[in-house]
């Protein structure tokens, strides 16, 4: 297998970090290895609070109109693989720049479509199939589609070397005294719960059922994640008229407010709690490995089609009946209450779903494995 390859990734932020977040992820990873990463991003501000201290043998460059293909020092280190990461288009001067050197040096490099995660049919399907080349600079190259998934026949799931072995040395308490966080602990029974979401219909009903009943009748402490989960709940508190629930409300729920939190950080997070609310595609996979209870908050479309992309996960992990119940009710595909509370009462089965699941995707190769093994057959 090829080593130090030179890596170009192509990101265009959306919405919500998750693109930024992925391509992070991605690029640290590939660096870890050995290789090294140019990462192209037309808004990297989110890295300043998710990646704080960079990472060594990845270069951050921005990617304006036209690109400063100077800062790519293409010359002295040309690409060998080109991402452009979900559905966004490589930059047109620098697939130019690149066939210029491809010809000088007669290679031309892997050209990758990685697009998002799913657990539907299509994506074993479509994984790896070729697209070629029609016109421009790079007519005659083949582009290929990559899709992370979570079986044996698509891309894998991210899962940098090590990781295992960090959850294992992690300090619960010590990692919540340093973020102020005055947790009561296992003594008073109080558990630990993260809320990263986007706005719910059914947060209000969570927030009665644990304000009620907390978890399996011991007090609950909500984690709320800063942004749109914080806003979310603040709102909810403020509809229902309730006394707003403090870090010290002395009843069955005290909510938390948490800052941003780095990427390594937020893995801290989901292994520090019971259970974990999570939405989008990294902090879903970062909850896999966590290997807690979890439930997903799927980004909504307004046509449905997120359902079916969420059944078919719950499908292929083989999801217990009372967690299919709880994240149809989440995500707005029954409406009430009742799913809610009578689900969470399954706790102790959700857990031994997600240490099961957890060990059948952890016997898989890696995303980034899986990439560098591609690579180096197409190269």
């Amino acid at each position: 297998m090829d080593h130090h390859l030179q890596w170009d990734i192509f990101c265009k932020v959306i919405d919500n970090f998750g693109d930024i977040g992925v391509c992070w992820r991605l690029a640290a990873d590939l660096a870890g290895r050995g290789h090294r990463v140019r990462l192209w991003a037309d808004d990297a501000s989110a890295l300043a609070w998710m990646a704080p201290g960079g990472h060594p043998g990845v270069r951050v460059l921005p990617w304006g109109e036209p690109l400063d293909m100077s800062a790519a020092q293409l010359a002295q280190q040309p690409s060998d693989v080109l991402i452009e990461a979900f559905g966004c288009e490589v930059a047109p001067e620098f697939i130019a720049a690149c066939a210029d050197a491809a010809c000088a040096r007669a290679q031309t490099p892997v050209w990758i479509n990685l697009e998002y995660l799913s657990a539907e049919p299509y994506v074993e399907r479509c994984h790896a199939l070729p697209s070629p080349v029609q016109r421009g600079p790079a007519a005659g190259w083949t582009k290929w589609f990559f899709y992370p998934g979570f079986t044996d026949s698509t891309g894998g799931l991210l899962r940098e070397p090590g990781l295992a072995a960090r959850q294992a040395g992690f300090d619960r308490s010590a990692w919540l005294a340093a973020q102020g966080i005055d947790w009561a602990g296992n003594e008073a029974g109080e558990r630990l719960v993260s809320l990263f979401c986007y706005e719910p219909e059914a947060l209000p009903s969570l927030l009665r059922q644990f304000a009620q009943y907390g978890l399996g009748g011991q007090p609950v402490r909500l984690l709320v994640a800063a942004g749109r989960a914080a806003g979310a709940v603040q709102a909810a508190l403020k509809a229902e008229n309730s006394p707003l629930p403090t870090a010290h409300a002395g009843g069955m729920l005290s909510i938390s407010y948490l800052p941003l939190l780095s990427q390594h950080d937020f893995d801290r997070l989901l292994w520090a709690c019971e259970l974990n609310f999570v939405r989008g595609e990294d902090s879903l996979v970062r909850a896999l490995w966590a290997g807690k209870p979890l439930v997903w908050h799927i980004y909504p479309q307004a046509d449905g089609a997120h359902l079916d992309k969420l059944d078919a996960f719950l499908d292929v992990l083989e999801a217990p009946a009372s967690l299919r119940d709880f994240h149809r009710a989440w995500n707005g595909a029954q409406a009430g209450a009742g799913p809610l509370g009578a689900a969470l009462a399954d706790l102790a089965q959700w857990q031994a779903w997600a240490l099961a699941a957890r060990a059948r995707l952890a016997a898989q190769d890696d995303l980034c494995a899986r990439l560098l093994g591609f690579t180096a057959k197409k190269r």
